[in-house]
């Protein structure tokens, strides 16, 4: 089914106020959700699968280290990086003044896919950025290249794992005043997905409207209905306690 990016993000937006977690900005996450989808990257999918741990997760701010080399060591926890990534971001760029690059090693964090849009923000602000990251619940290797001046990135994929299985829920990201050589970097992946095809699949979508999965989008829509449902009985007991 087709749906317009309001709803899109109206829907996302419900289901993340529901949560009622601190760490995390609705609007924020909602975009990121629905700018992964809008070039076909399946993000509804991606937060329906964070949803799924969201409410149970810690609620708690990430923890920093810088290291000897200037590089910075962020904790997540076991947290859903939607929830932390622009706070890091921010950070991090304040750490690049005079700087002409910086890597970021981002541990123990899951729904690294739903870092898409904020990275692709970065172009804008005049940096190139890489990110790799290792899927092991469906084995595969991501590589994110986004070189200055473009507005989606290069996405190389392999289902060989590159790094020990105590880094399947980690991500490097790392930026740099220079854009990256991708033929230095693309080699031993088995599938690229141009920044081209994404550039058309997001041309596409904001002339035709965002295509969901109708079993994806329900599952959404539920999440909203559920969460905003079951908080309602709770402040009305509440209320009622204070009667």
């Amino acid at each position: 089914m087709i749906v317009s990016h309001n709803e899109l993000t109206g829907v996302v937006n419900k289901a993340f106020l529901g949560m009622r977690r601190t760490c995390g900005e609705a609007d924020i996450i909602a975009n990121m959700v629905a700018g992964l989808q809008m070039v076909g990257l399946n993000g509804i999918g991606h937060f329906n699968n964070a949803a799924r741990f969201l409410t149970v997760e810690k609620d708690c701010p990430v923890d920093i280290f810088t290291t000897n080399d200037g590089s910075l060591v962020v904790d997540l926890h076991g947290c859903s990086l939607a929830c932390h990534l622009p706070v890091v971001i921010d950070y991090a760029i304040e750490k690049m003044v005079g700087k002409k690059h910086l890597t970021i090693e981002l541990k123990n964090c899951h729904n690294r896919w739903l870092a898409y849009n904020e990275l692709v923000k970065l172009a804008a602000k005049g940096l190139a950025c890489k990110a790799q990251w290792n899927n092991g619940s469906s084995p595969q290797n991501t590589l994110y290249i986004l070189n200055q001046g473009c507005v989606s990135p290069e996405l190389f994929l392999s289902d060989h794992l590159d790094f020990a299985e105590s880094a399947l829920h980690d991500m490097t990201i790392q930026l740099s005043v220079k854009s990256f050589d991708i033929a230095g970097y693309s080699a031993g992946y088995t599938r690229h997905i141009k920044s081209s095809e994404l550039n058309r699949a997001l041309r596409d979508t904001w002339n035709d409207g965002i295509l969901v999965d109708d079993a994806e989008w329900e599952t959404l829509k539920q999440t909203a209905t559920a969460l905003l449902v079951e908080n309602s009985e709770q402040s009305l007991k509440g209320a009622g306690e204070l009667v």
